[in-house]
C-alpha cells in the first residue's frame, strides 16, 4: 500500500517571487532528505483568507503532494511552525491501495 500525503500551506503576502521559490524549495528538500519522492507543487496564487490571520488578510497558497514515510511530516510541519513565512499548513495523508490504482489505469470497454 502506498501513502499519499497533500500538504497546503499559507505563505505571507509580502514575500517576492524569488522568496516564495525559495520556500517552497526548502521545504521539498527537507522532504526529500527523509525519503518523500514522487513531488507535485502547485503554487495556487496570492488570495483572500477566509478570516484575518496574525494581521494578514492575504496569502500565497502552495500545495504539494507526494509519498513517502510518515515519520517526516512531523519534521517538516515543525520546519513550518518556526519559520516567519509560513501562516498556516495542513497535511492530509490519503491511503491509494495498489489494486485501486491499478484499476484506475485500465481503460473502460
Amino acid at each position: 500500500m502506498q501513502i499519499v500525503y497533500e500538504t497546503m500551506y499559507i505563505l505571507r503576502p509580502d514575500l517576492t517571487d524569488e522568496q516564495v521559490e525559495q520556500a517552497t524549495a526548502k521545504y521539498e528538500n527537507l522532504l526529500r532528505e527523509h525519503g518523500a519522492d514522487n513531488f507535485e507543487i502547485q503554487n495556487r496564487g496570492k488570495r483572500r483568507l477566509a478570516y484575518e490571520i496574525n494581521r494578514q488578510r492575504d496569502g500565497i497558497y502552495i500545495q504539494m503532494n507526494y509519498t513517502g514515510p510518515g515519520n517526516m511530516i512531523a519534521i517538516m510541519e515543525r520546519s513550518m511552525r518556526l519559520s516567519e513565512e509560513v501562516i498556516r499548513y495542513l497535511t492530509i495523508k490519503q491511503e491509494v491501495k495498489e489494486a485501486q490504482q491499478a484499476q484506475a489505469t485500465i481503460p473502460a470497454a
